[in-house]
């Protein structure tokens, strides 16, 4: 009796075995390092920041665009992942 459960087990062992090996495929995939560099790529916009001219400002920097002070403030009427705007400071 012991022999047969012994076998039963074995068996069941070199079953699961070969199963993961069929369900774990042998895949090689060689990536140029140029997918891991910016390789000249603009940069991402960050997360939460005011864009002018390619250049990311954080929340209360203050720019004069065309003669117009501009604040990076908060908008308070935008529910989203980047709640800020540019907003016109006054003199």
């Amino acid at each position: 009796m012991k022999q047969s459960v012994i076998i039963a087990l074995l068996a069941v062992v070199a079953l699961a075995a070969q199963a993961e090996e069929r369900y774990r495929p042998d895949v090689e995939v060689n990536v140029p390092p140029e997918v891991f560099s910016s390789g000249g790529q603009r940069a991402q916009p960050c997360a939460q920041c005011c864009i002018y001219q390619d250049q990311n400002y954080s929340e209360g920097a203050v720019i004069k665009a065309e003669g117009v002070m501009l604040q990076c403030q908060r908008d308070e009427k935008t529910l989203s992942t980047n709640p800020l705007v540019w907003r016109r400071v006054k003199p």
